[in-house]
């Protein structure tokens, strides 16, 4: 049995993955997903102005305390991509598998906001205009979607080189955005990195309610692999 810890993206909270987590527990494995602090709907304003990437790096690293949870496969979607990065280099050797779906992978140093492309930075800057401290969601999309902290956008990572130690690292690369994802650069450096399996899925950004069988078979296949 895996264990699996799914992180959401901007904006979101754990029912981003509301139809990939039935998928892998149907498939006998543990599955947690998270909502990180400010994303909550009982969260108050407070939450959201002071919440940052270490705030959001240490609500995986509890998680990970609190269930005594080890040889997790660890994935991160979108912004979560950043959190993910630091969870795993603060978690001493419990996660066994890093999957990036869709999702930032910083180097020591950049921050959301460095490395996304012009057209999020102006989505951003015009959610943040009204409070100067959360990002209102882009127009449309699920109406669960909440003002996401600008604090944990503009954050810079810090990174000791841990989590280059985990022994599977994975991008997943929807292409079915190419006028928009911020990824595309990302990909073609990680395919020349020979400490990364890069994966392609025909799919747009949010392939958790677009494709989630595919995601999920994705997922499962790591597991495969791992074991064999």
């Amino acid at each position: 049995m895996a264990t699996f810890v799914l992180v959401p993206g901007g904006w979101k909270g754990s029912w981003s993955y509301e139809t990939v987590v039935p998928l892998l527990e149907r498939a006998g494995h543990e599955v947690h997903a998270l909502t990180l602090t400010g994303l909550g709907p009982d969260d108050d304003e407070a939450a959201v102005a002071t919440a940052n990437l270490d705030t959001h790096a240490a609500d995986v690293v509890r998680h990970l305390d609190r269930h005594h949870l080890t040889g997790v496969t660890l994935v991160g979607h979108s912004y979560a991509g950043m959190v993910v990065a630091a969870a795993a280099d603060r978690a001493a050797g419990r996660i066994s598998r890093l999957v990036h779906l869709d999702a930032f992978v910083p180097r020591d140093g950049e921050s959301w906001w460095s490395s996304t492309n012009e057209y999020f930075r102006e989505v951003a800057a015009a959610g943040a205009a009204a409070t100067g401290y959360s990002v209102q969601p882009p127009e449309g999309g699920d109406p669960r979607r909440r003002p996401h902290p600008l604090a944990s956008f503009l954050q810079a990572i810090r990174l000791t080189g841990a989590v280059d130690r985990v022994p599977r690292r994975e991008f997943v690369y929807c292409s079915g955005w190419e006028d928009r994802t911020p990824f595309a650069e990302l990909r073609t450096r990680l395919r020349a990195d020979p400490g990364w399996q890069v994966h392609d899925l025909p799919t747009r950004h949010d392939a958790m309610h677009e494709a989630p069988e595919a995601v999920a078979a994705l997922l499962l296949g790591g597991v495969a692999a791992s074991a064999s």
